[in-house]
Formats: structure tokens, sequence, C-alpha cells
């Protein structure tokens, strides 16, 4: 088994930081009324700027394949060129198309001169994880010397008010409340656009320094638990998921069948505490304890969970102080399967790590609740 180092890591966010009081110029008012969860949920969640790919007048500025092949193109100086990269593993919860799949419209954009192997990861958070497993096994197995790995989302123009307003059209008809559901509304206000990839590759940096992953673990518990964030679908009341294609194309448009939602209270629930449970896990298996992780990269959503989930760490017994936590949510928002690579890149460029570091990587997914961890050292 060969070693894997992730030697490079970029990002690209597009045009400029959004504001919490500018959102609603970016994403329109729904029925023309300003948001009431817009203040609650911003307040709990701590994101203060966030970047979209769309213009002050709603316009997109770029698709998800080319956020993922700008920060990819980063990647590349005459040290390693886009001719030199075999693998080409992409993870994104907002593909651009349904098919062809993400990471063959991302090569399509790069335009490098030969053919590479190429694997998309769908799904929620954990798509830019798997992407990265995926290019991580493929070094480790010998298959291949480097892979490029990404995570990208463009959500934004799934938030615009005009993809409501059907539904509120609908609703007045009905003579209800022309209110979005909160379980529609409050993610509106909760996720942002970007991209960012790592360079993987069987043999560190000469100079500088290097990422090498020491594992990987995935778990999901969908045998428990029913479907809490999706798209292209509705709930029935028994908890099953009706798929977008067994909906009249009338209902898409009435009932925003294809809008992102979110069950908040089997999130509330059920996050942390599988979170924690599938971490012990992965710490476990190997032999890990909290003594042996310098810095703890956690996903999470909202600034909202991370006493929660320091003090379900706690009483797992993980004692990892919050001084180690290192996060950056505030600052580019919750970037869905991008948001641990941007969180990688932050870390390994700016100047902190030293050789012999100690890094924990953990991704939750809310979608049917799986989760993802990854243990590094600073070589």
């Amino acid at each position: 088994m060969q070693n894997v180092y992730i030697t490079k890591a970029a990002k690209f966010l597009p045009n400029s930081p959004v504001q919490n009081d500018k959102m609603e110029d970016y994403l329109g008012k729904i029925n023309n009324i300003p948001s009431k969860a817009r203040r609650i949920v911003l307040r709990n969640n701590g994101i203060t700027t966030r970047y979209y790919a769309l213009d002050k007048q709603g316009n997109v500025t770029h698709s998800n394949a080319e956020l993922t092949k700008n920060a990819i193109l980063n990647l590349f100086d005459d040290d390693f060129t886009k001719n030199q990269f075999e693998v080409l593993s992409c993870g994104t919860s907002t593909p651009d198309l349904l098919l062809p799949s993400h990471a063959a419209m991302v090569h399509g954009l790069i335009k490098n001169n030969q053919s590479v192997e190429l694997n998309s990861s769908s799904g929620v958070c954990n798509s830019g994880m798997n992407a990265l497993k995926y290019g991580y096994l493929s070094i480790k197995s010998g298959n291949s010397k480097n892979a490029v790995c990404s995570g990208s989302e463009r959500v934004s123009t799934w938030m615009k008010s005009e993809k409501f307003d059907n539904e509120v059209e609908n609703l007045k008809e009905l003579d209800e409340q022309p209110i979005i559901a909160f379980k529609k509304d409050f993610l509106r206000w909760m996720l942002s656009d970007g991209a960012a990839a790592f360079l993987l590759q069987d043999t560190p940096n000469k100079e500088g320094l290097s990422l090498k992953i020491e594992w990987m673990e995935s778990y999901s518990y969908a045998h428990e638990l029913e479907t809490c964030m999706y798209a292209g679908g509705d709930k029935l009341a028994d908890g099953e998921i009706k798929p977008w294609s067994d909906y009249s194309s009338e209902d898409w448009l009435k009932e925003s069948v294809f809008s992102l939602k979110q069950d908040v209270k089997i999130l509330n629930d059920n996050i942390l505490i599988k979170g924690v449970q599938s971490m012990k896990a992965a710490m476990d298996k190997h032999q890990l304890s909290s003594d042996n992780i310098d810095y703890l990269l956690p996903h999470v959503s909202s600034n909202y969970f991370v006493q929660g989930l320091f003090d379900e760490f706690s009483k797992k017994g993980i004692h990892v102080p919050l001084e180690k936590w290192f996060m950056n949510l505030s600052e580019v928002g919750n970037v869905g399967s991008a948001s641990i690579y941007l969180m990688v890149e932050d870390l390994l460029n700016n100047g902190k790590l030293k050789k012999g570091d100690r890094i924990m990587l953990c991704v939750p997914e809310s979608g049917r609740f799986s989760y993802s961890y990854a243990y590094l050292t600073v070589v």
C-alpha cells in the first residue's frame, strides 16, 4: 500500500463577500415580504459573510462546474501542471445537471491534454469527503500516483425567491398564509457558494508542508433513521420520500418539489448523538485518544451546534479543548461539501501548522445521517 499526501490545497470563492443585511438583495424576498426567519437563523448560525455566484441583480455569474474548475486550476503551477493529474474526483450536493456527471463537466472545462479517470460523488456534505476517499484509495492501492479531489456548491440559485413564486400563489388560492415553511426558508440563510480542491500524491512535497492521510472512515445510520435533508421530492406522512419523477410537472412548481428542505426536529434529535457515536467508533478502531489531536476541524452547519457537540464529546470521553477546534464558518459560510476543503486550505496555507501536528477532520451529513472522518499528520 502506498502512502497518500495532500500536497496542495486551493479554493475559489465567487465575487465579493455578502454581508447579512444584503442577503435578500441577492436572493430576493418571497412574496415581496422580508423573511421573519432570517434574523433568528443568522443570530444562531454565527455566519457574518458568505459568497454567492450571483451579481446584485440576481444574475448567475458561475456554474458549479466553473467554480470547481477555478479552484482546481489554482492547484497547478510549473512543478505540477494540469496535464499531469491522473484522477479527477468531484463531490457536490448541487450539480448543474442530472447528467452528464459533475466530474465530466468539470473535466471538460479544465481542458487538459489527456484522458483522466473520473468519479462523481453525490449526496450532501459527505459528497466532498467521499470524493476525497476515492482519490485516497486510488493512490493507496497503487492504481494511480496522483489525484485531484474537490468539493463544491452553487446553492444560491436554488434559494432565489422566484423559485417559490408558484408555491406562494398556490397558498393564496387555498386561503392559507402565504409563507414558505420554515423547513425551506431557514436554509436560505444557511448556505453559500464556493469550491475548493486538493492535490493528492504518493510522495510529499520536497519543500514546504504536506498532509499525510493516515486513514479515512465513514458511517451511515440510514438503517435506523428517516430522511432529514432532501431535495427533488417531498416527505410523506409515513416518513418516506416521494421522488420528483412521481409528481406531475405542474406539482413540481406548486409544491417547490426541487427546493432544499430539512426536518429540523429530526436534525436536532440526532445529528450530535450519531456524530459522537461515529467519532468514537473511528477513534476506537484506530486506538486514537484525544491527546493525539492537535487540530479538530469539525464541519458544523451552524455555530449553534458547537457547544452541544463539545458537551456530547465530553460525555463519551473525547476531550478536545475548544482552542484546538479550527473553523472558518463565520467568514465563508456553510458551503456544504466544500466546507471541509476550505477549512483544510485555510489551515494549510495560514502558516500555523508545523511538522508533527495531527489533524482530525469530521464531516456530518443530515441527509439520512452519515458521517466521515479523516486523520492527517503534517510532514
